[in-house]
Order: C-alpha cells, then structure tokens, then sequence
C-alpha cells in the first residue's frame, strides 16, 4: 500500500513538473494582455491596441483557438491546482520519523 502511494505521489509530482512550465506561459501571457488592454481601455486608448484583445482570447494569428483557449487555460490552472494541493497535503500528512512515529 505504501508503495503504491508513494508511486502515485511520484507520478503527481512529474505530472505536476511537466505541465507547469506549459500551462504558466498562456496564463501570463493572458494576464499580461488583460491588463494592458484595460489600461489602454481607461485612458480610452483601446482602439490602437485591439490586437492585444485578440491575444488575450486565444486568437495567434493564422491559429485561432478563441474557442478553446479559455478552456486549455482553466484546465491546465486546474490541473496544477489539483496536484499541487495533493502534494502539499502529502507531504503535510507524511510523519517525519521522530520520537512519535
């Protein structure tokens, strides 16, 4: 049993290590857009920057993934969410090998 714990947990931490790096960049690159566009929006200056609403909502040029880009980004969050918490929790719930275990 406690094998097969500590592969899942193995298996969470790569899952988690793999995807990070993937997920983190269209997120920031939303978060980025977003705000830059309102800004620009405030100032009432958003016309000359509609390209970066494009952005924002998934739409790179020839590829346009308006669709399914709110989606992959909440997913992804999602994903590393998930895992992250589990390992925390796993390694907050994992006796440390003193006196008491």
């Amino acid at each position: 049993m406690v094998a097969s714990k500590s592969l899942m947990q193995k298996r969470i931490r790569n899952l988690h290590k793999t995807l990070a790096p993937i997920v983190v960049l269209p997120l920031i690159l939303t978060a980025i857009t977003g705000s830059t566009f309102q800004m620009f929006d405030l100032i009432g200056q958003e016309r000359s920057v509609r390209w970066l609403m494009a952005l924002h909502k998934g739409h790179f040029g020839i590829l346009n993934l308006t669709k399914i880009y709110p989606f992959l980004n909440a997913l992804g969050l999602l994903v590393l969410v998930v895992t992250g918490f589990s390992m925390w929790w796993h390694k907050r719930h994992t006796p440390k090998g003193g006196i008491w275990s």
